[in-house]
């Protein structure tokens, strides 16, 4: 299991939301911290930054060997706007 760390963009990110779809990412991020399994795709020219598909939701991460950084939980129609 890997610890999970979220910034403190992601976390006003998650503030934002509405409890429910707060708790899923939750369960989500956890998940994956948990067994490695998930809607999981590495970005191109993100310095290593991975997202996290929640169904319409994105979060954005990344990972070393003992430690997700979560950066950042958009909607689909922001998650990739730069």
């Amino acid at each position: 299991m890997k610890a999970v760390d979220f910034s403190p963009s992601a976390r006003a990110d998650l503030r934002r939301l509405d409890r429910d779809i707060a708790r899923r990412i939750l369960i989500a991020v956890d998940r994956y911290a948990t067994t490695g399994h998930a809607d999981v795709t590495r970005l191109q020219g993100g310095a290593g930054e991975r997202r996290l598909r929640v169904g319409d939701w994105r979060v954005r991460f990344t990972e070393g060997p003992a430690l997700i950084e979560v950066l950042r939980i958009r909607h689909r129609s922001e998650a990739y706007r730069r």
